[in-house]
């Protein structure tokens, strides 16, 4: 299993790094800022018989989650028709089919049920640019990310990982709300893990994620330390102290970065990716333990 599709500031490629850092054991995953769900498929795959509780902000984007659990033959069904539709277009066509979809997404989206308004926005995830959510005053405040490469060859997803997908979130509990939804239910047998939007960088859903919200992602780390359970929680690090004025002694750890995706640096020879520094927050409780759990 994969994440279903690209996502900026996806930690698929950081879970090496993550390596050393991650519990051994637990009885419950909980991550309130879901997006792709990288972590979630280690976990998955760590402990299957956990209990999963993933929330996002992102209405559509839950709607993905929601229908691949519930409906995903409807949802497969609609997906394989765009495709036929659209697969055997040359490139300049390609991007017209894409632009037109996109503006019924944007417009005449109530044309459809929910399982195929699902399925129309992660087909178009799929053909948009590179990971990027954006949304538009000319697409109605709804899903307006440009076109990709449109480069697929045959085929514009994986069916085999939607299926996968479907299985894995039959354990899940699925909610749509602000983060602290989650806190009553963390305990000590849960790994918490939080990617909420980074400090200094425009969030993806079009809201003012502040300092004032770190404090509160932050206050959510702490009360897991509290109640005992693991908790990791991943950020920028614009390195003015924040964190460590912040976090009362949480372990923190640094990892160089490059952003190959929203965050490219105008330099004389073009575009090219930029070089930055995450932080890993840990409550640390674990760290000793985890052999023996």
């Amino acid at each position: 299993m994969k994440p279903l599709f690209m996502w900026a500031g996806g930690k698929n490629k950081m879970l090496k790094k993550y390596a050393s850092h991650l519990p051994q054991s637990f009885d419950k995953y909980i991550e309130p800022f879901f997006g792709a769900g990288a972590m979630f498929v280690w976990a998955y795959q760590q402990n299957p018989a956990a209990t999963f509780i993933i929330n996002d902000l992102n209405k559509d984007i839950v709607g993905i989650y929601k229908a691949i659990k519930n409906s995903p033959d409807p949802f497969i069904m609609k997906l394989d028709k765009l495709s036929a539709e659209y697969l055997p277009l040359v490139k300049e066509e390609r991007k017209k089919y894409f632009y037109k979809l996109r503006n019924e997404n944007a417009y005449d989206y109530e044309k459809w049920n929910e399982t195929e308004q699902a399925a129309v926005l992660y087909f178009l995830m799929k053909t948009a640019f590179n990971g990027i959510w954006q949304i538009n005053k000319n697409t109605n405040g709804r899903f307006g990310t440009p076109s990709g490469l449109l480069n697929q060859k045959d085929k514009v997803y994986d069916k085999s990982n939607v299926l996968e997908w479907h299985e894995a979130l039959q354990k899940c509990t699925i909610l749509n709300d602000d983060f602290v939804v989650v806190k009553p239910m963390i305990n000590d047998k849960t790994f918490l893990f939080m990617d909420p939007p980074y400090r200094g960088s425009f969030t993806q859903y079009g809201v003012d994620f502040n300092d004032g919200e770190q404090r509160r992602v932050i206050q959510l780390l702490n009360h897991c330390r509290k109640v005992n359970g693991y908790g990791l929680l991943s950020n920028r690090d614009i390195e003015d102290g924040f964190f460590e004025n912040e976090t009362g002694g949480m372990e923190i750890i640094r990892f160089d970065v490059t952003y190959t995706a929203g965050r490219r640096k105008k330099t004389e020879a073009g575009f090219e990716a930029k070089r930055a520094k995450e932080v890993l927050i840990t409550t640390n409780k674990w760290k000793n333990k985890r052999k023996e759990r």
